[in-house]
């Protein structure tokens, strides 16, 4: 990153928005520090962050458009424990709450990647979709780099303390699916009994 400069931010942005592991929580707060140290400039590293952001995420969203309600929700049947209606409710609750969705959905590790397939699924307007996402990248983007400048040769803690979030979500997703299993058995329960 440090070779290729504010560019490299970019592309690294790029490719944790489509392939998740590569976490924007290392990239942006060592982006931060080469700025504070002179090695990068500090508008440029945000801007093609965000720009990498922008464009990762277009990217998802376009994918979303092509598999779109009919499609997805075949490949969604074919899942274990995933009811056609819900996925409906969820298409639904999408479409009403897109704009939300999408611009908090930004903030928060690994759903930040997967959040611009539902929007392309349910179709969210292009122009709404981008300033929603541009919107929450650039709040994203700016405060880990902006921590990377303030921590200084200490701009590992950011991936420390963020990690901490992302064990907070995987432990509501595990819960989730644990619920969502319950419920299918319940109901499958009730359907086989009356």
């Amino acid at each position: 990153m440090e070779a290729l400069g504010a560019l490299g931010v970019g592309l690294a942005i790029l490719l944790e928005t489509v392939v998740p592991p590569i976490p924007s929580e290392v990239v942006l707060p060592l982006a931060g520090y080469l700025a504070q140290t002179g090695r990068m400039g500090l508008v440029a590293a945000f801007l093609a962050a965000t720009a990498g952001s922008l464009l990762g995420a277009s990217f998802l969203y376009q994918l979303g458009r092509w598999l779109g309600p009919e499609r997805s929700r075949r490949w969604l049947d074919r899942l274990p424990l995933v009811d056609t209606a819900d996925v409906d409710k969820a298409f639904d609750a999408f479409e009403r709450r897109g704009r939300a969705a999408v611009l908090l959905g930004r903030l928060v590790p690994v759903v930040r990647s997967f959040i611009s397939v539902p929007a392309g699924v349910v179709r969210m307007p292009w122009p709404q979709f981008l300033l929603y996402t541009a919107i929450g990248s650039a709040v994203w983007n700016g405060a880990l780099i902006g921590a990377g400048v303030a921590l200084g040769t200490q701009y590992e803690l950011v991936e420390r303390y963020v990690g901490l979030l992302d064990y907070a979500l995987v432990a509501a997703v595990v819960g989730f699916g644990g619920w969502m299993v319950v419920r299918h058995l319940r109901r499958r329960g009730s359907t086989l009994g009356g």
